[in-house]
């Protein structure tokens, strides 16, 4: 029997500032226990909160980045939940105002693309960590990351299908560590989501959905999803009834299990922070913002397109981050927009493989652009087989020379393209393998790649490989 998926995405993301939202303690990732805890932090008495102003810059950029409304005047509201690790008792959020409205972002399953709605994006702040390991039964609690700014980005229920939450995630993850407010790092916490997932039948009403919380990583979203859906349609074909309830996902399992029954706004009495102003953010300071904004992913695709001449997937690719694509266009620069897409196979080919073996970020990388850049030219001049390119590539990776043309002729790797060097090579690769000869001439095409084969060993990998397959297809049909 047919079943309709219907997934809403909660995500928190930890924003880049320096201290906590209400307080001055760092928000640093690491720390001893209760070492970034200040008094704000942990509800001593008479203490107050102090909005910190670059987190609402922090949620600004984030409003401009998806196009969403930044609302001119939003209210900070208490609330209210009694957790251990919740020293005032309370979260200090936003609920009827938040600060960014509407807005969306577009993902891409295989050819599929499609516009998933955003609903809000409020700044919060995080409550503490339980710790349950090594206490003997115990629980500790660490108040480090009490207090440390967030922005909760909120969805539409756009979504049908695991595979369409993870791209959405992947896409906001992107976006937020493109603009700079969020580093992105999910195993310390700083990009976790919440998954609000239900069933129906088609063209029934929406069901009861179950929320599984604190999702870090794009795997376990994927897996925690499609086992809660199974789940549910197994609940529902069985004559039982979903219970609104919050779930947690045990990956060692791969299943989810019940944490408390959900609960709904009322549940937690929120009402208007007494201690914080309202915000007002004037049309000035979003001016401000907007003109410190990066040029967005999106819009450097078609640029890298109309630019460049490449392929939509190569421009994703390369603007998969802000750093690959700072990468891939001064290697353009330094190598000429006729290379581009040269540049772009080397990119996306030996500097990604080397990078990702290497566990390196790209900015930190050995090979700077205008280095790769002297190597691509060498290729695209014929200077440099895709071969010895290679060779040349790992020497620069390696710092063994200035530059590739140090590299060239201190090695004599410079392609031999003179027909009258290749021609003898070929006599004699032609003498000593007629069976091959035979062979080709009988039809079999894998015969002739053989014979290249053995001309491109005996000239030690330097002949131009197209005027071998030229000059050995003239002697051949001759």
């Amino acid at each position: 029997m047919t079943w309709e998926v219907v997934i809403g995405l909660e995500t928190h993301a930890q924003l880049q500032t320096k201290s906590k939202i209400f307080s001055g303690a760092s928000v640093a990732f690491g720390a001893e226990p209760n070492r970034q805890a200040c008094a704000v932090d942990i509800a001593l008495p008479g203490v107050l909160p102090v909005l910190n102003r670059e987190a609402v810059v922090c949620a600004i950029r984030f409003g401009l980045a998806v196009g969403a409304e930044i609302a001119p005047r939003s209210i900070f509201a208490r609330k209210n939940y009694f957790y251990p690790d919740l020293p005032k008792g309370y979260q200090i959020s936003q609920f009827e105002t938040p600060v960014v409205l509407g807005g969306g972002l577009t993902i891409h399953v295989g050819e599929h693309e499609k516009f998933v709605h955003l609903t809000r994006a409020h700044l919060e702040e995080d409550a503490g960590k339980s710790l349950h390991e090594d206490f003997h039964g115990k629980t500790g609690i660490d108040l480090n990351r009490a207090g440390t700014p967030l922005l909760e980005i909120v969805t539409e229920p756009d979504m049908c299908s695991s595979a369409e939450a993870v791209a959405y995630a992947k896409a906001l993850h992107s976006l937020v560590t493109w603009i700079g407010i969020c580093d992105g790092n999910m195993q310390e916490g700083s990009f976790r989501c919440d998954a609000n997932v239900s069933v129906r039948r088609p063209g029934a009403p929406l069901g009861t959905r179950r929320e599984i919380k604190n999702l870090n990583s794009f795997r376990f979203l994927q897996q925690a999803i499609d086992y809660e859906i199974q789940w549910q349609i197994n609940e529902i074909e069985e004559g039982r009834k979903i219970q609104q309830a919050t779930v947690l996902f045990d990956p060692d399992t791969g299943e989810t299990r019940s944490m408390r029954s959900k609960e709904d706004a009322h549940d937690y009495r929120y009402f208007p922070d007494p201690d914080l102003l309202p915000l007002e953010i004037r049309p000035e300071w979003i001016a401000e913002v907007k003109a410190g904004m990066p040029e967005l992913p999106q819009a450097l695709q078609h640029r890298f397109q109309s630019a460049y001449g490449l392929s939509a997937y190569d421009s994703a690719t390369l603007a998969a981050t802000r750093d690959t694509a700072s990468y891939y266009e001064n290697t353009v620069l330094a190598a000429g927009s006729a290379n581009a897409k040269l540049c772009a196979n080397w990119v996306m080919g030996e500097v990604s493989a080397r990078v990702n073996r290497d566990g390196l970020d790209i900015a930190a990388i050995p090979l700077a652009p205008p280095l790769l850049a002297g190597m691509v030219q060498r290729v695209a001049d014929g200077t440099l087989s895709s071969k010895l390119a290679k060779e040349v590539f790992e020497a620069l990776w390696n710092g063994e020379g200035k530059d590739a043309d140090a590299i060239i002729e201190a090695r004599g790797l410079k392609q031999v393209s003179d027909a009258s060097a290749i021609e003898p090579l070929i006599d004699e690769v032609l003498a000593a393998n007629q069976k091959s000869v035979e062979e080709f001439r009988a039809g079999k095409d894998k015969a002739f790649n053989a014979l290249v084969g053995q001309i491109m060993k005996a000239s030690k990998g330097k002949a131009n490989p197209q005027q071998v397959n030229d000059l050995l297809r003239k002697k051949l049909s001759g």
